[in-house]
C-alpha cells in the first residue's frame, strides 16, 4: 500500500502523481519548468502498489495544484487548501490482488439529487474558503515554486514537511 498522505511523503509527491496522470494547462514557462522539476524530483514509483491513498484529484484540488505550479500560491497555502471543504482523500485499488481483498457487504441507493448537491456544496465551500482565506493571504517567508526551483529542493528538505 502506498499512502501519499503519510509522513514519508510531502504534498509534492502527490502532485507529481497528479501531474503524470492528469492533463495540466501549463500557460507559462514557470509552470512548465515547475511541472518538469516536480516530475523529475518527486515522482515516486507507484506501479507496484496494490493500493494508493492520496488527496482526491477533483476539480478543486486540481485548481489548487495548478495555482501552485503557476506561482500564484505558496507551498503552505497549497497544503492548507488541501484540507478545505472536507473534500477528502481517495483510495485507488490498482491490482487484482487488491480487488480480491474486498468483500461485498451490501449497498444503498445514492440518489443523484441528494449526493450530487452535497458534492457540489463541498466543492463550492472549499473554493470559497480558498479564495477568502488562502489565495490572497501571503505570509512572510512563504515558500513558492520559484524558491523550490531556484534552490533545487529535494524531498528530504525539512521545509517541505
Amino acid at each position: 500500500m502506498l499512502d501519499l498522505n503519510s509522513d514519508d511523503y510531502c504534498i509534492l509527491h502527490w502532485l507529481a502523481v497528479l501531474l503524470e496522470n492528469r492533463e495540466f494547462d501549463v500557460p507559462s514557462g514557470l509552470a512548465l519548468e515547475a511541472k518538469e522539476y516536480i516530475l523529475n524530483n518527486f515522482l515516486i514509483s507507484y506501479s507496484a502498489a496494490d493500493i494508493m491513498i492520496g488527496y482526491r484529484a477533483d476539480d478543486s484540488y486540481f485548481s489548487f495544484a495548478q495555482d501552485f505550479i503557476n506561482g500564484t500560491i505558496s507551498y503552505r497555502q497549497l497544503n492548507n487548501a488541501m484540507h478545505l471543504g472536507k473534500l477528502g482523500q481517495q483510495i485507488v485499488l490498482k491490482s487484482k490482488e487488491a480487488f480480491n481483498r474486498i468483500h461485498y457487504v451490501g449497498n444503498e441507493v445514492a440518489l443523484h439529487s441528494e449526493w450530487y448537491a452535497k458534492k457540489q456544496l463541498r466543492d463550492k465551500t472549499a473554493r470559497r474558503e480558498y479564495f477568502n482565506t488562502e489565495r490572497n493571504k501571503r505570509q512572510r517567508g512563504d515558500l513558492y515554486i520559484t524558491t523550490i526551483l531556484d534552490e533545487e529542493m529535494k524531498p528530504h528538505d525539512p521545509r517541505l514537511r
